[in-house]
């Protein structure tokens, strides 16, 4: 099937919706594989899920759930899939299963969701994630459109939008989603819920990094940059057009010639409460 449609649609993609660990489902049929271009990565889900619809004080427990991931992210060409699966028969919606007050649940999705972005695999929400409706999908009824007369769910829109566009025109964030070459740990800190990674596109390519913060306490953290000069932040999930505080980094950071996290150089970050931050490199 997948040598057929390949070969008579150049351009088309066959996805693999398969939650076992039978091995090549995305390896080339050539090769010996089954010939999907994708499948989806059920293990990163529910790990992932399983993190954030925790309370913030006991995530420092299982901080390997958030990290874990990683480790076989690039056995298959994955897809990230927040799938109809998640969000019906009694599991609730996206913003349903996030914990704390109105103000926390919306930060942490949006922190969730740019942690998802910057995350190697392709990305996949199911219809009324993209707003954080509140009730879980109906097949008998459309989606809660109404849910966006709130400056939460507009919030959120906005940010999947903005996401959507920085992915677009930031290859360093796809060009090399399935290639360990393209990703790279700068910092863990389990205690207080951070984490900082690197994304790199070809040759040229600006590199990226995300940094996340899952507790409701804004941060001062110092990490390693694999290169000097500026940093911009071209996403904030705090920021007030997505519903959140407005702390940061007044759109920049520069790096200081201080080693830290095997980098020569390295810069001091405000890391604001239940949010994640995307920086790409100036050159």
């Amino acid at each position: 099937m997948n040598t057929l449609c390949y070969a008579e649609m150049p351009g088309i993609m066959t996805v693999a919706e398969e939650s076992t660990a039978f091995p090549g489902v995305s390896t080339p049929v050539d090769a010996g594989g089954l010939g999907f271009g994708f499948k989806w990565n059920m293990g990163w889900m529910n790990d992932t899920l399983r993190y954030i619809e925790q309370d913030p004080v006991h995530r420092k427990y299982d901080h390997h759930l958030i990290t874990f991931p990683i480790d076989y992210s690039f056995s298959e060409n994955f897809i990230l899939p927040i799938s109809h699966d998640e969000v019906v028969h009694g599991k609730g919606s996206m913003i349903g299963k996030m914990p704390g007050t109105e103000w926390e649940k919306f930060a942490n999705l949006r922190a969730y969701y740019a942690f998802m972005w910057g995350h190697p695999g392709k990305k996949l929400l199911f219809m009324g994630c993209e707003f954080a409706q509140w009730s879980e999908w109906n097949h008998d009824v459309s989606l809660d459109w109404d849910a966006l007369k709130g400056a939460h769910q507009r919030g959120v829109q906005a940010l999947v939008r903005d996401l959507n566009r920085i992915y677009r025109h930031t290859p360093a964030l796809h060009r090399r989603d399935c290639e360990p070459s393209g990703f790279a740990w700068i910092a863990n800190d389990s205690d207080r819920s951070l984490m900082a990674f690197a994304r790199y596109g070809a040759p040229g390519d600006a590199p990226v990094i995300v940094i996340c913060n899952f507790t409701p306490l804004e941060r001062a953290w110092r990490i390693g940059l694999p290169q000097p000069g500026t940093w911009e932040e071209v996403l904030n999930t705090d920021a007030a057009v997505y519903g959140g505080g407005n702390r940061g980094n007044c759109g920049r950071v520069a790096t200081e010639p201080q080693a830290w996290d095997d980098h020569a150089q390295s810069a001091e970050l405000t890391v604001p409460p239940l949010a994640a931050l995307i920086l790409r490199h100036e050159p």
